[in-house]
């Protein structure tokens, strides 16, 4: 493979992952590896990164991206072609890279464990496994050993503990690293690299769907919420600007083409001013959808300068506002949905989600949270436990509001699947997919009025 072929490789499975790299890019990209040349490997992987990469979050897509196309070597390191460490021998390698710090050393260690530890199955059929290398091989039980062995050396008290045990973690999570990246690169050399670039690579956070994200990924989720809502409410402003317009004034028109021979060169508008638009959130709180309906509730927040007005309610079984809740959540994300549980009645003794009762109670409580200027966004998988999905309650919010959407977070191939009532709702207000930040983004930007 050329060259030039590799980096078409490369750019393709870094837009398959989310990342968008065009033409232009790929240009750049290429002149930085004439300027570059191959010989350093880092030098290389900073110069991509810089022509490739556009925005927040995708780094880490990239580098193990770029570990697939730019690997650092083919096969066995070449210390262990021939010779195989004991497991004593290999974790005394890896404290002693750990307390020297030293990332290329580290890197080779992390080869040496996947070449020692980490093969499964048959040649023909096996792989390469970065979870079972660090079974084996326990980085985290190092700790204790290389704080010892750097005090030892630096002659440094208990009084730094805390740093150093900090500076640690993140030389054996860097170690991680480079065991998942060994792994990736030998799993490519038999399944092949576009292959594991497709299915072992995660994509970027904005892409990751709801209801599978863990607890690492809600949480740079929640990271990603301002600068997401920066670069929304500047969508939203422009649209604004653009509505604020008009249509053209040909009265005014047609008298300004006075100054210039009949001809219209500068066209008039009727000016108009757009009111901001009331939003109301409806959440269901209830299992996975939970961390949904969190960060729609802290983006529509960080949001609230583009809207005269933003309630929040949120609802397993029973219907609470937690506009409060949710305007000081952004002190402390992580907790919101712990504060909601805690403080606002959510649920009762039945403790699953009864949108039937939830949409019952808003109507007959908040009812006055929504008139004709106010448009509400219901979240929720409409998942309604085989109860009563009481859609004259979703009729009743959709006469009343401006406008009613409905944003579910299951793939629309699950809708009306089990004890779904996905599309009896959408039959009354519309019902759209919003699985992932991307998604939910384009929705917020194309939907919510102006």
């Amino acid at each position: 493979m050329s060259l030039s072929e590799r980096l078409a490789g490369f750019v393709r499975a870094l837009r398959e992952h989310g990342i968008p790299a065009g033409p232009g890019e790929t240009v750049d990209a290429a002149a930085a590896l004439e300027v570059l040349g191959l010989a350093d490997r880092e030098r290389v992987r900073a110069g991509l990164a810089a022509s490739l990469l556009r925005g927040q979050g995708q780094r880490a897509v990239f580098d193990a991206t770029f570990d697939l196309y730019f690997p650092l070597g083919v096969g066995a390191p070449e210390r262990e072609r021939d010779t195989h460490d004991d497991l004593d021998a290999l974790r005394d390698r890896a404290a002693d890279a750990l307390v020297a710090g030293d990332d290329t050393t580290l890197a080779q260690v992390a080869a040496a464990a996947v070449n020692g530890f980490g093969r499964y199955g048959s040649e023909d059929a096996g792989g390469w496994s970065a979870h079972q290398t660090l079974e084996v091989v326990q980085p985290q039980t190092l700790l204790v050993r290389v704080l010892a062995a750097m005090r030892a050396d630096t002659g440094r008290d208990a009084f730094t503990e805390r740093l150093d045990r900090d500076e640690i973690r993140r030389r054996i999570e860097r170690f991680r690293e480079h065991v998942r990246s060994a792994a990736r690169r030998r799993a490519a050399e038999v399944r092949g690299r576009e292959y594991l670039a497709r299915f072992a690579v995660s994509s970027t956070v904005d892409q990751v769907d709801f209801l599978s994200a863990d607890r690492a990924q809600l949480a740079e989720l929640r990271r990603a919420v301002r600068p997401l809502a920066r670069k929304l409410a500047t969508r939203l402003a422009a649209r604004r600007r653009r509505a604020a317009r008009g249509q053209i004034d040909l009265r005014r028109t047609l008298r300004r083409s006075l100054s210039t021979g009949g001809v219209p060169m500068r066209p008039a508008y009727r000016r108009r001013r757009p009111a901001r638009p009331e939003i109301v959130l409806l959440c269901d709180l209830s299992g996975s959808v939970a961390g949904f309906a969190h960060f729609t509730m802290l983006l529509v927040q960080a949001l609230a300068d583009e809207f005269s007005r933003v309630r929040v309610f949120a609802f397993v079984d029973s219907t609470d506002e937690v506009t409060r809740l949710v305007a000081h959540g952004a002190a402390d994300p992580a907790g919101l949905g712990a504060r909601i549980l805690a403080e606002a009645r959510v649920t009762t003794w039945y403790g699953h989600s009864d949108y039937g009762n939830a949409l019952a109670e808003f109507t007959e409580r908040y009812g006055d949270a929504v008139g004709p200027r106010t448009s509400v966004l219901i979240l929720g998988d409409a998942r309604t436990n085989g109860g009563d999905p009481n859609l004259a309650a979703v009729r009743q919010l959709a006469d009343q509001a401006r406008r009613v959407f409905w944003l579910n977070p299951e793939r629309i191939a699950l809708w009306s699947t089990g004890d779904s009532a996905a599309h009896a709702y959408a039959a009354v207000v519309a019902m759209h997919e919003c699985r992932n930040a991307r998604q939910l983004a384009d929705l917020v930007a194309r939907i919510l009025p102006i």
